[in-house]
């Protein structure tokens, strides 16, 4: 009788004299892809070291949850959400909070419906949220600018060394604002200024952008207007309608927050779909809150 080789004998034991044939030892199984993998992999990526203090962070979910599939949004609304597990995207990826504040802190939720509700929906799901804000904005070139640019056409008309600087060719002013709003699918966009003004020169600050650096950014020399997701109406706005009435060729674009980095999500999904080969990377865009009165 030949030998049996090593690839074809099954192990041989032996109880009371007795030969007895033990099944083969398999290789254990490779785990998915887990949550925590994912957060590795962005971090690895990003391009810049990770801030020790920072909001990017799992906010909701299990670190060890194996994905299925995942989402970037730029606010993981419930809707988002909703969409999100219905689409088997079961980690999101999210630019801004889960939890109605920027820290996602949850200490004065714990009995609110509205907070118990969306949680509860997280859970069941076995879904995981992650929050991506400061290294997204941080990453050279910024994240967000980069997918706005992008979706707006206007790669040509940024500062390669500051995207936030933007160069046109005289634009009424009017002119500019329906191209955003027809390219971004605006129902709210609100503009302060002139809608003749020539615009040759702008500063986008996608999202929230306070009085300063507001004012320092319309202060700029040239610099005629200033886009931007949100700000204080009593503050920055008031500014702006101070300097036009004081005889300055100025003018302010306010988008809205959703609106104003949404394509930096979405651009996110396109960086993020060969750091993720095992899974499928989609965005889903959340829906612009605010609607006009016909």
């Amino acid at each position: 009788m030949t030998n049996p080789t090593r690839r074809t004998v099954l192990r041989t034991g032996t109880i009371a004299g007795t030969s007895l044939l033990l099944a083969p030892e398999l290789p254990a199984q490779a785990a998915g892809l887990t949550a925590a993998q994912v957060v590795e992999r962005i971090k690895a990526g990003v391009g810049i070291p990770w801030r020790a203090q920072t909001v990017d962070n799992i906010v909701a979910g299990k670190p060890e949850t194996e994905v299925k599939g995942v989402a970037t949004t730029m606010m993981a609304t419930l809707d988002v959400l909703q969409r999100a597990a219905a689409a088997g995207r079961n980690m999101v990826v999210t630019h801004e909070s889960t939890f109605f504040s920027h820290q996602d802190k949850v200490e004065q939720f714990q009995q609110d419906p509205t907070y118990k509700f969306k949680l509860d929906f997280i859970e069941r799901n076995s879904m995981v949220v992650f929050h991506f804000h400061d290294h997204w904005h941080g990453r050279k070139p910024d994240g967000i600018g980069t997918g706005m640019l992008r979706e707006l056409g206007w790669e040509k008309n940024a500062d390669p060394e500051n995207i936030r600087q933007l160069k046109f060719s005289g634009i009424p002013l009017g002119r500019l604002a329906k191209e955003m709003q027809s390219k971004l699918g605006i129902r709210t966009m609100r503009v302060v200024g002139d809608p003749q003004m020539p615009v040759n020169r702008a500063m986008a600050s996608w999202g929230n952008c306070s009085l300063f650096p507001g004012v320092p950014f319309l202060a700029q020399e040239g610099v005629d207007l200033l886009i931007i997701g949100e700000t204080h109406e009593w503050e920055l706005v008031e500014y702006v309608q101070d300097q036009i009435s004081s005889g300055k060729k100025k003018a302010l674009v306010v988008l809205g927050h959703v609106v104003s980095e949404q394509a930096g999500m979405k651009y996110c999904a396109d960086w993020l779909k060969p750091l993720l080969p095992e899974v499928p990377v989609e965005f889903i865009a959340a829906v612009e809150p605010f609607w006009r009165p016909e």
